[in-house]
């Protein structure tokens, strides 16, 4: 009767190993998404312990952060310029956000979903490929600083790129009355230069110049203007400087070769008034140094008559 006892054991013992090797060998459910990267929508990307999830973006990538480090791991190799890899660290069910940010200025907002290993019936995106949308681009009625690609719109005329894939008749006017033929650069390996400011009420129109003066290929990002002023200290360090909304820009070209320039107008609404320690700027910054722009000052008012110098 022993005997038997032990072998029923024996026997229970083996089948409840065999199910929970196979429950544990048991694959999930594996996907691979094709969405397309609308920046106002969040992506939810199903992650799993033990899998790595990869997010495949549009343009490569400069920044990556994480709501909740502690529970999910997020990766990023200069290797693959246009791959973020997203790993669930927690073995309990777990959610949480993470923002992907590309160096055209661009944003990708995601909810990544755990389940942990409760559930093997649950899926798992294995590849997500953010597709770009049909436009990148933002509508001009709202204001931004994140501003698409530029494209030609007229090959027989360089200077008439814009955002939007409209000729600019009266800012493409404008670099042609205006040239800048002697620019005061600003800067050392990337040079910035404006020209006279164009005004009409509170709108004004601004040409500039960017010249690659280093040994090496640079992509611009989009110009920015920005008010920007001095403490009223010993030392009169300088203070954050505030953006001010662009409504639109044209530039020949955002990829520069060494010893390659490239011209522009941005057109922006003015602020009403600034202080007398502040001063309105242009700032041009490179894709791999964001964090350093070169500022070139612009006149807060523009001239009565307008015209080119």
């Amino acid at each position: 009767m022993n005997k038997c006892l032990i072998l029923v054991h024996v026997i229970t013992v083996g089948v409840l190993a065999l199910h929970m090797a196979s429950a544990q060998t048991e694959l999930p459910q594996a996907r691979i998404v094709n969405l397309r990267s609308d920046p106002e929508q969040v992506l939810v990307l199903h992650v799993r312990p033990g899998y790595v999830s990869s997010v495949r973006v549009p343009e490569e990538v400069n920044s990556v952060v994480l709501g909740d480090p502690g529970t999910f791991k997020a990766e990023h190799s200069e290797a693959e310029p246009r791959l973020v890899f997203f790993k669930a660290t927690s073995a309990k069910p777990a959610q949480t956000n993470a923002l992907i940010t590309t160096k055209g200025g661009h944003e990708i907002s995601l909810s990544l979903v755990s389940p942990g290993n409760s559930d093997h019936s649950e899926v798992v995106d294995y590849v997500l490929n953010c597709e770009r949308p049909h436009s990148f681009l933002i509508n001009s009625a709202h204001p931004s600083f994140v501003v698409g690609e530029t494209k030609n719109i007229a090959p027989e005329e360089p200077h008439s790129a814009t955002p939007q894939g409209k000729p600019g008749s009266q800012e493409r006017q404008l670099l042609k009355e205006q040239p800048l033929e002697n620019p005061r650069w600003e800067g050392k390996l990337l040079r910035v230069a404006v020209g006279q400011t164009r005004g009409k009420e509170q709108q004004m129109a601004v040409p500039f110049a960017v010249l690659n003066a280093s040994a090496r290929t640079i992509e611009l990002l989009p110009p920015q203007i920005q008010l920007a002023g001095t403490s009223r200290g010993k030392h009169r360090k300088a203070i954050k400087a505030e953006p001010v909304a662009i409504k639109d820009y044209w530039m020949t070209s955002r990829r520069l070769a060494p010893g390659a320039r490239a011209d522009g107008v941005v057109v922006f609404e003015r602020p009403s008034f600034k202080e007398s320690g502040e001063r309105l700027l242009l700032a041009v910054a490179q894709a791999e140094e964001v964090d350093r722009p070169v500022v070139a000052p612009i006149a807060f008012v523009a001239p009565v008559t307008g015209g080119a110098k």
